[in-house]
């Protein structure tokens, strides 16, 4: 499986000299373990460095954006991932970042094909509010 780091942005991970190849973009990478991460049981939301103005703008629009809180670096075929999370309040710390780091790495090979090297789980925050 070949892939390739082109423009900082694209991977190549499939080629078939008949048919062509598939590209995908880190930031669809990045859309895939904000997904998973939120899917998991204790997990408030994501924290990110989106500012006050492109929340605003983002959520005026019914937007989300799901790479929030998500960093990637891709280098061959491997990735490594760094997710900032808010948890609710009274939830196991150690066996939600826990299971984030399976759902992330689940989900990002069998989507991608990529190998994930590492999922590094930052809780920035705790809800205390109950939804």
């Amino acid at each position: 499986m070949a892939n390739e780091h082109e423009n900082g942005t694209n991977y190549t991970i499939y080629e078939n000299g008949d048919l062509g190849e598939v590209k995908i973009a880190d930031e669809v990478v990045a859309v895939i373990a904000g997904i998973a991460a939120t899917e998991v049981e204790g997990v408030a939301g994501m924290a990110g460095s989106s500012g006050k103005i492109q929340r605003e703008i983002i959520s005026r629009l019914g937007m989300k954006v799901l790479s929030k809180g998500v960093s990637i670096n891709v280098s061959g075929n491997e990735v490594e991932v760094v997710i900032s999370v808010i948890l609710h309040y009274g939830c196991s710390i150690p066996e939600v970042t826990a299971a984030i780091q399976d759902k992330v790495k689940s989900e990002i090979e069998t989507m991608t094909g990529l190998t994930v090297t590492s999922v590094n789980v930052r809780v920035v925050d705790v809800n205390l509010e109950n939804e």
